[in-house]
């Protein structure tokens, strides 16, 4: 019974941990498409909107084209309105869509087709989820549109239909795949279609940006590298950014030199923006803020996110001699300490360390710089620890244990007075 009661605790405490959790890698914005078809005829037009979460001011949509050129909507191609772009389509227009912030954050990818032939399969652009109904439509411009139709997934003939359209009346994760038509008319295109099963795994980041040395502020002329870390094969992924001046371009335009997945760069104040990774087929990696300053004083702070428990140094330094001055360091606008080394550390640093900082010293002042501090993950930590985070964060959780520390005790309770009476039972018989 005890070990029973144990193992409940547990369960109940990593479920609520990892409910918790998962809405820490949610995307902040979605990509949404009207109609929703991953594939369309030359001439007709379509409406990619950002769909964000509180206010949608600065995020844009932009696409890597077939070719691999990166660009937004409004450039060449495509007419902005607020976050909205609506486009009418030629075959060049095929590629991947997806919104992207000022900040460098990001939604969802979507991979779009427009081919020059007399074919399309009207499939969805957008993940369906595991359970609803799907129709699948094979479609023809000229008269009769609804020919029969041979159906294909991942190269083989799966069905043919008459109507020239097929449904799935409850799509499954075995229903994901590579999709085409064929009819007396021609071939489409093949579309992948996505089924999502909600898990938690979908929504990880596939690759990450790191920064060599990882620091978010630079002195002019000094090198950053940045690398794309990724699971598996990293060709095609390559670092771009979005300038302090709003231009989003990639490495090896008129900045960096690309080798490989990672960017070296030889910075100018120019070069301050936010930057991260990004695949051919419009995956991303997290992103990273970096300021170039052509003043005196910097302050080296993590580019990338600390974790809880930590230990971390900011340092503030002078271009000129001596560098390590009396500073005074800066957390959220309000002084918090004086250090005569020119450096301040925090042992272990907690989610209340987080926030935007900056230094001065004799010699001037740092920009401010924001430092990231992320939950240790769970199942890393002790067992006292992750109990007692928990329960400082959720008054539920706390009831829930109460509860079931309750129902154990009574079950004790209850098994050791039928013991008891089993025992006097045993003495009566024996009388």
């Amino acid at each position: 019974m005890e070990r029973t009661c144990i193992l409940l605790l547990l369960l109940s405490t990593l479920v609520y941990s990892t409910l918790g959790q998962s809405g820490d890698i949610s995307l902040p914005a979605s990509l949404s498409v009207s109609p929703d078809r991953s594939q369309f005829f030359e001439y007709e037009s379509v409406s990619l909107s950002c769909e964000v979460q509180g206010n949608s001011t600065g995020w844009r949509v932009v696409r890597n084209s077939e070719r691999g050129i990166l660009s937004e909507c409004n450039t060449d191609w495509g007419k902005q309105q607020g976050s909205s772009c609506n486009v009418s389509l030629i075959p060049s227009d095929s590629g991947v869509y997806w919104c992207v912030s000022g900040s460098g954050e990001h939604s969802n990818a979507v991979n779009i087709t427009v081919p020059a032939g007399a074919m399309i399969l009207e499939s969805p652009a957008l993940p369906v989820t595991e359970g609803d109904s799907l129709t699948l439509r094979c479609r023809y411009p000229g008269t009769p549109s609804n020919l029969t139709a041979d159906f294909y997934k991942d190269g083989s003939l799966i069905r043919t239909e008459t109507t020239g359209e097929m449904t799935i009346p409850a799509v499954s994760k075995s229903d994901e795949g590579l999709y085409k038509c064929t009819n007396s008319e021609g071939e489409s295109p093949e579309s992948w279609m996505t089924v999502t099963d909600l898990s938690l795994s979908d929504l990880s980041l596939p690759a990450s940006l790191s920064v060599s040395p990882d620091r978010s502020q630079f002195f002019e002329y000094e090198s950053v590298s940045l690398s794309c870390e990724v699971q598996g094969n990293s060709t095609g992924w390559r670092v771009v950014r979005n300038s302090e001046r709003g231009i989003l371009s990639e490495c090896n335009t008129d900045w960096g030199k690309q080798q490989g997945s990672s960017c070296n760069v030889s910075l100018i104040p120019s070069d301050s923006g936010v930057y991260w990774c990004v695949s051919g087929s419009g995956e991303h990696s997290n992103a990273v803020n970096i300021t170039v300053h052509a003043g005196a004083v910097i302050l080296e702070s993590p580019a990338l996110p600390v974790t809880e428990g930590d230990s971390v140094t900011l340092r503030c330094r002078y271009q000129g001699t001596p560098s390590d001055l009396t500073t005074d360091f800066y957390k959220d606008g309000s002084l918090i300490r004086a250090e005569t080394t020119g450096e301040m550390t925090i042992p272990a640093v907690s989610k209340s360390d987080e926030g935007l900082y900056k230094c001065t010293n004799s010699e001037g002042e740092s920009p401010e710089s924001w430092m990231t501090v992320t939950a240790v993950p769970v199942l890393s930590m002790s067992l006292p620890r992750l109990l007692c985070s928990l329960l400082v964060g959720s008054p539920y959780l706390l009831v829930t244990i109460i509860l079931l520390v309750k129902y154990c005790r009574s079950r004790a309770q209850g098994g050791t007075r039928k013991t008891h009476q089993d025992q006097l039972g045993d003495h009566v018989e024996e009388e």
